[in-house]
């Protein structure tokens, strides 16, 4: 027996509008309309369900929208659809009412296809039927949308609808996952990109696709996670078999960061620090220059110091500048000791730069001296150095130092003599003293310089190929950063050294290549740890901070140069305000805290609200997406990760190691050997245990 269209559209509805909003439609359901089970849609469904979808006919084809609360009120008399006679009283009966939010239209285009897209151009009235979908029109309003090439899950309030994502719409405008410990969260870091890795590999027939992600793992629960893809790249503080040595080199660190490191003043400490840097970069403390060469960089220092101090106006300032500006000429003119290999015009200037200076300081070297210095002297001093720099292969460009933040290669050693050079030049040694021992501290320290130590072969395209990927990504597809064992005093440098080297070869790439991108991206684990909302401080910024800010600028701009960035975190309240609003999709597993759950609900428009309601009582592997991903918010059980898949994020097994078998049977150890663990932990190497008459008592 077959329906005719309108019989069938009537056999499917539940109810009438009897008030309209703009965020808000309520339905008076029909008594007739099913209380537990639907089964006039052609297979069981639940009905009513709250945040399910109904439609509401309109012009284009169907209104659809989105249960937000069910309730029951009290009515004298029934209504009944075909009722006539309202002279008939009956028992009081209860009347079944619901909330609904609008999400957008379920456009008709052929027979039993539909396109859902997110907008309401015109609302229903009052009296407007309310119909339940048809499983076709469930899969179209859940399954709509152009380029949806990874399947993530499934919807259970969709008919089991699949959730799939256009990965230029998740990565490409950052994702948010956030969700209590034991939600599920690292699974679905590592499940998006396991099956995007496969869809991508099936698109490219077989071959490894040319993709970059770079897992940045503070707790070390990826090392294996993604093993059994093909050339997984994995670096540890601790390299073993198929982990490699993590290398982030002392020369990779910007000015900010090694300001930060060493609480660097911004008075005195941090001019020094940059300055030494620039000269560092540029080799003036190298051993491998000629007497030539380093003259001219000394000059070149000479003439940057100079010009800062004119500008400054410290000759001819307060009191005890000029006298400060005085003794920095005496300290000069002892660097400038003239060279048998020098030529003949080039010991002339030194030699006229070096009277200079001795006219000047014998001047002021009276019982009763006047240290103020005339412009016209300090200009006189200034084209005399230039005119020597000139001579001795110096150009006007070389006069500007280099920028302290050109990833150039040095020491450690030679940053510690550069910076003690510089505080001579600049007459400032006993102010610097404090931020030198931090620097020793850093190169005596052999956590750090594990990481962070000189490494004689390692170039900076060596590292990029590494770290990022080769060309076409021939090494692989993914990097996982184990975080673990890095030392707390450095971890977030480290951590902002990654991310910021990541972008700026980005953003070099996309210069070299006029404007194309080459699409990376880059993953926070834990990220309220490393991206924490901090006090802006200008002055004083601390490790923290500067790793905060790294990302909040890859957050701002990353886009731009194919950087997508995903963030895990189980505290979004403490997560950096400037990098969540950057987030453009989140996929929120189960939240329970109380202000986690007010910040995300000021995350989405306040129609959706609804739907977040459930947070607190998400089971496990089941999240909400919303956002520019998905074109409406939909509940996603998350695909199944095999157990050899999964990061290693396990609740701890108590009771299988107190009862000593698990729930299989299998027995259960854990054996502890502590003077193993504390060789590990004091670096010191194993020692053969001594035999045990020796260690038993007397």
């Amino acid at each position: 027996m077959s329906f005719s269209p309108l019989a069938y559209a009537d056999s499917l509805r539940i109810g009438a509008i009897d008030f309209v909003s703009p965020d808000e439609i309520k339905v008076l359901l029909d008594i007739e309309a099913p209380d537990g089970v639907a089964l006039n849609t052609g297979t069981p469904r639940p009905f009513p369900r709250i945040n399910g979808y109904v439609l509401i006919p309109s012009d284009e084809g169907h209104l659809v929208a989105q249960v937000e609360w069910i309730t029951i009120e009290r009515s004298q008399y029934p209504k009944r659809k075909g009722m006539q006679d309202f002279g008939l009283v009956d028992l009081p009966y209860p009347l079944r009412k619901m909330s609904l939010n609008p999400l957008g239209v379920l456009a008709y285009e052929s027979k039993d296809v539909y396109r859902f897209r997110r907008g309401v151009e015109s609302y229903p009235t009052v009296g407007d039927s309310v119909l339940l979908p048809t499983q076709n029109q469930l899969h179209a309003i859940v399954e709509s949308g152009e380029n949806r090439h990874v399947l993530i899950g499934t919807s259970p309030l969709a008919a089991n609808a699949e959730v799939k994502i256009d990965p230029d719409r998740l990565f490409g405008r950052h994702l948010a996952i956030l969700g209590n410990t034991g939600s599920g969260k690292s699974c679905s870091v590592a499940g998006l990109i396991r099956w995007s890795m496969d869809e991508a590999r099936k698109a490219r027939g077989g071959a490894d696709p040319n993709a970059r992600f770079i897992v940045l793992d503070p707790n070390g629960e990826y090392a294996n996670t993604f093993s059994d893809m093909s050339k997984v790249r994995v670096f540890a503080v601790e390299p073993s078999e198929g982990v490699e040595q993590l290398q982030i080199p002392l020369w990779f660190w910007n000015s900010a960061e090694w300001s930060a490191f060493t609480q660097a003043s911004a008075k005195t400490q941090r001019p020094t620090l940059v300055q030494a840097l620039r000269s560092v970069r540029d080799g003036v403390f190298g051993a491998t220059v000629t007497p030539s060469h380093e003259m001219r960089r000394y000059l070149r220092t000479l003439v940057s110091i100079l010009q800062l101090e004119r500008n400054a106006g410290s000759p001819w300032g307060r009191f005890p500048q000029p006298k400060g500006f005085f003794e920095k000429l005496k300290k000069w003119r002892e660097g400038l000791a003239v060279q048998d290999s020098f030529s003949g015009a080039e010991k002339a200037s030194l030699s006229a730069v070096r009277d200079e200076l001795t006219s000047l300081v014998n001047a002021r070297s009276s019982q009763y001296p006047t240290y103020e210095f005339t412009l016209g002297e300090v200009d006189n001093l200034l084209s005399l150095i230039q005119s020597a720099h000139s001579i001795f292969g110096g150009s006007d460009t070389d006069i500007l130092p280099i920028d302290a933040d050109v990833p150039r290669s040095f020491t450690g050693d030679q940053l510690l003599r550069s910076v003690e050079a510089t505080a001579e030049l600049l007459g400032v040694s006993e102010y610097v003293e404090t931020m030198q021992m931090r620097i020793r501290t850093l190169l005596s320290d052999s956590r750090m310089k594990i990481v962070s130590g000189t490494t004689q072969n390692l170039t900076l395209d060596d590292w990029l190929c590494n770290y990022i990927g080769n060309n076409n990504a021939s090494n692989g597809s993914v990097t996982v950063i184990d975080l673990s064992l890095v030392p707390a005093e450095v971890v977030h440098i480290i951590t902002a050294v990654i991310a910021r080297m990541t972008l700026e070869a980005l953003q070099r790439y996309r210069k070299l290549q006029h404007g194309k991108t080459l699409p990376t991206v880059l993953v926070m684990e834990e990220a309220h740890t490393f991206i924490k909302r901090y006090h802006d401080d200008a002055e004083n910024q601390n490790s923290a901070a500067i790793c905060c800010q790294v990302f909040e600028k890859i957050a701002r701009e990353g886009r731009k140069f194919g950087l997508g960035l995903v963030l895990s975190s189980q505290r979004p309240s403490e997560l950096s305000p400037t990098v969540l609003s950057q987030c453009n999709s989140y996929l929120l597993h189960r939240i329970s805290n109380d202000r986690d759950q007010e910040l995300v609900h000021k995350l989405v428009p306040d129609n959706l609200r609804g739907l977040l309601r459930d947070l607190p009582s998400l089971p496990s592997r089941h999240a909400i997406l919303l956002g520019w991903a998905s074109e409406l918010p939909v509940l996603v059980q998350m695909n199944a990760l095999p157990e050899h898949h999964r990061p290693k994020s396990n609740d701890p097994d108590f009771w299988d190691v107190w009862s000593g078998k698990n729930s299989q049977g299998e027995q259960v150890e854990r054996n502890v050997d502590w003077k193993v663990v504390t060789d590990d932990w004091q670096q010191i190497s194993a020692i053969e245990p001594k035999n045990a008459t020796d260690q038993s008592e007397e």
